[in-house]
């Protein structure tokens, strides 16, 4: 069932954004009364699960998801199409357009997925507004679990006030921070202090495969006590919070473990919250620091407000308040895009290790079905789809626009000789690109 969820979203997520983007081509195109041959979902290599022609355009599906097109008449694309490019040149055909015209076309793609990621984070901030964590309200800092992150200079308990000197305000905006910065500066024991990431930080923390290397510190929350524990007659209740083991503080899950260290062996006076009350139970910590319960690895930002853990804020926006929200969640996540698309052709980070493919992007989504989630995923991805559909490699959009920009600069139109050798070299650039990536995500899988 959890693969079904899984793929059902990845599937519906992918078939929006193809769709879209292929249409940003489209509709220019016929209105520059340009002839469109095809409009694919998918590729339809050697045949189509369904096709049907209207007009001049025949719409289908294929049988391959690894993209979609739209096959434009005159045009050097992916068909490589010969025999029609040594025809003379039709008014209909995309060769014969003005390069202004031609421009637009190729742009459309990429530009309709911008403007999707913009109305989606406006549609979200409108109907969902925004539940944030500010780092003020966590006094007793974060959870630095990841030995990279440790050996860098980080710890638990460390309140991060800055990173490269720009403030953060808020815990959601922590690990891409610190991930892509350079000089952490946190507080630690009343005094402030910087910590120096080393350039490799990020292929480090790749290569580690442990934890996320920043999270909130959680409480101890008894989530099960086993009938075979030797605590089953304490007393203790599901939901139960140990917030104290004799006279040493519990108050956070990884403070649990060193004094069940301490105590193996012993019985110990838990001090437990209860309905907002401190209540004391005797336990018994046995010989291998155990207590013989599971308990929650995570919380609610409900229940941890309850608790009095942390203290969330909501914020709540009217239709033309969410308007400049999303703009700015839009340009926030394209910045950081490229700040990504930058670490990895800068080989020195090792960013380029945590490049992945298809795989990669259905682990995106989660095991359940949440419409938010959903949505942000996707503005996400239409984000990445057009920052990566405007690399200047030709066989991309970028690179049939730099053909285009220098022609409308030079006043030199590239020859089509030229256009189709180009063409050919960007497939084999483009397909390597895909193997690294996909590559990357079967090494991974069988790495773990």
């Amino acid at each position: 069932m959890e693969f079904v969820i899984k793929i059902s979203q990845f599937l519906l997520s992918l078939s929006l954004l193809i769709i879209l983007h292929e249409l940003g081509h489209f509709l220019p195109a016929k209105w520059f009364k340009t002839r469109v041959e095809k409009f694919y979902l998918f590729f339809d290599v050697k045949y189509s699960l369904f096709k049907k022609k209207i007009g001049e355009t025949v719409y289908g599906i294929g049988w391959l998801p690894l993209g979609g097109y739209v096959k434009i008449s005159g045009m050097i694309d992916e068909s490589m199409d010969k025999e029609q490019m040594a025809q003379p040149p039709q008014p209909w055909e995309f060769r014969s357009k003005p390069a202004w015209q031609r421009l637009i076309i190729m742009l459309g793609g990429v530009t309709v997925n911008f403007i999707l990621a913009i109305v989606i984070y406006i549609g979200m901030s409108y109907y969902y507004g925004d539940l944030m964590l500010p780092i003020d309200n966590i006094q007793d800092g974060i959870l630095i679990e990841n030995n990279v992150a440790k050996e860098a200079g980080l710890e638990t308990g460390d309140k991060i006030v800055a990173v490269d000197g720009k403030k953060i305000e808020y815990f959601s905006q922590l690990p891409e921070n610190v991930l892509f910065g350079n000089t952490i500066t946190v507080e630690r024991d009343g005094q402030t202090k910087d910590v120096h990431l080393p350039e490799d930080f990020l292929a480090q923390m790749i290569d580690s495969k442990e934890p996320f290397f920043i999270d909130l510190r959680m409480p101890f929350i008894v989530a099960q006590i086993p009938d075979s524990s030797h605590n089953k007659q304490s007393g203790l209740k599901e939901g139960d919070v140990i917030v104290a083991l004799n006279d040493t503080p519990t108050k956070y899950t990884d403070q649990v473990v060193p004094a069940l260290e301490k105590y193996k062996g012993q019985e110990v006076d838990a001090t437990v919250l209860r309905d907002k009350q401190n209540i004391t139970i005797p336990l018994e910590v046995n010989s291998d620091a155990k207590l013989g319960l599971a308990y929650a690895t995570g919380a609610t930002p409900k229940t941890l407000e309850e608790l009095g853990y942390y203290t969330y804020v909501t914020k709540k926006y009217n239709l033309f308040e969410s308007i400049p929200v999303g703009l700015t969640k839009a340009k926030d996540k394209l910045l950081s895009y490229f700040k990504q698309v930058k670490a990895i052709f800068t080989p020195s980070t090792g960013a380029y290790k945590g490049v992945g493919g298809f795989k990669a992007i259905y682990d995106i989504f989660p095991a359940f079905w949440s419409w938010e989630v959903f949505w942000s995923i996707t503005a996400f991805l239409s984000i990445m789809l057009g920052v990566l559909n405007l690399l200047p490699i030709p066989a991309l959009d970028g690179g049939h626009v730099m053909f285009l920009l220098y022609e409308m600069v030079s006043g030199q139109k590239p020859s089509e000789k030229f256009l189709e050798k180009a063409q050919i070299v960007g497939f084999i650039i483009l397909i390597a690109l895909v193997l690294f990536a996909n590559g990357n995500d079967i090494f991974r899988a069988f790495s773990d």
